[in-house]
């Protein structure tokens, strides 16, 4: 990477401190503060909406590279357009509560417009679970970009969580992606984005003084899975299993949950504060202690298992496998998806 490319980063990093201030004051005058309810995992009202200074940071940061000429058009327009629309959605989510059917048309859209500019995932990716075609490829993809927009949302439910998880996938995916032949410009917004949700960490670390809000989780799902599917269709060096490890505990916990309360006959669409995360905040009376052990599983066990699949392709969900399935034990045996225990 140039220099002119690591000040890019930089600028998204300090950028989005600046703005995810001026948003917390933003939002304390308008009245854009969360209130905690009884499916809440907080006890006081804090602002939210801070994530559009993710969202801003990013894709000016993404802008810039593009006119350098490192990015491809398709990439930078599925971003703006379709990643810009899931963005201005939550915006208007968070300010009155907008109705599933919506949410979900303007996710799908968004998905859909993204393959379309993209492609599904590469030939060389579907070949080792036996599978081929563009149909099955473009399917798959389309899943992953919507299922990944509503998973963010759906785990950003305490402090830093969300961001953290941002930082550490964003990271890991740069790191991968030029040490397997990837082009600088993919890795150098990788780092942006780290570089934007790290600078929005700086406010929302436990204990948080600013939410991110449904603008930036599901922006941020949308824009990590966008970029893991230009970093497998350049040539597909980097399989697309690696995304899924490194976003496991995302994965595993929201998945299970959500498995776990459709076999009940619950609402599952309906907000709630089930996923093992959670019971676990309850259970330690804080936000960090989780926060930070998501981190370590992050480091010490997925890592390695995405370096591993980034090496060996051909057994990449073989180690998907080895990597998620201990996760969905552990998540079992920390409550994901069980009933709230009345005290």
């Amino acid at each position: 990477m140039t220099a002119a490319d690591l000040c890019i980063v930089a600028g998204a990093f300090v950028f989005a401190v600046i703005a995810t201030g001026i948003m917390r004051r933003y939002a304390l005058q308008r009245d854009l503060i969360d209130v905690p309810n009884s499916r809440s995992s907080h006890s006081a009202p804090t602002p939210r909406g801070g994530g559009v200074a993710i969202v801003a940071a990013f894709l000016g940061a993404v802008l810039a590279i593009g006119m350098s000429g490192q990015l491809p058009v398709g990439l930078v327009t599925a971003l703006f357009v379709g990643g810009g629309a899931v963005a201005v959605v939550g915006f208007l989510d968070d300010r009155r509560a907008l109705r599933a059917g919506v949410r979900f048309a303007v996710h799908l859209g968004a998905a859909l417009l993204t393959v379309y500019l993209l492609g599904g995932i590469s030939e060389s990716g579907l070949a080792p679970w036996g599978m081929h075609g563009v149909w099955a490829g473009a399917v798959i993809a389309i899943l992953a970009l919507v299922w990944a927009t509503n998973l963010f949302n759906f785990m950003d439910g305490i402090d830093g969580i969300a961001a953290a998880e941002t930082v550490f996938m964003a990271c890991a995916g740069a790191w991968i992606n030029v040490s397997h032949g990837g082009d600088f410009g993919l890795t150098g917004a990788m780092l942006c984005l780290a570089a934007a949700s790290l600078g929005f960490l700086r406010w929302n670390w436990p204990p948080a003084r600013i939410f991110m809000g449904d603008v930036g989780s599901g922006f941020i799902g949308f824009a990590l899975v966008s970029l893991g599917l230009a970093a497998n269709r350049g040539g597909g060096t980097v399989p697309f299993e690696v995304w899924g490890i490194l976003g496991g505990v995302f994965l595993v916990d929201a998945t299970v949950t959500l498995v776990r309360r459709i076999a009940r006959g619950e609402r599952w669409f309906e907000a709630h504060r089930l996923h093992a995360y959670q019971h676990l905040a309850r259970r330690w009376n804080s936000h960090l202690p989780v926060t930070t052990s998501v981190l370590v599983i992050n480091v010490v066990w997925l890592l390695p298992w995405a370096l591993a699949a980034a090496s060996f392709p051909a057994r990449a969900p073989m180690f998907l496998a080895a990597a998620l399935v201990p996760l969905a034990a552990l998540f079992l045996a920390c409550g994901a998806g069980a009933r709230e225990r009345l005290i």
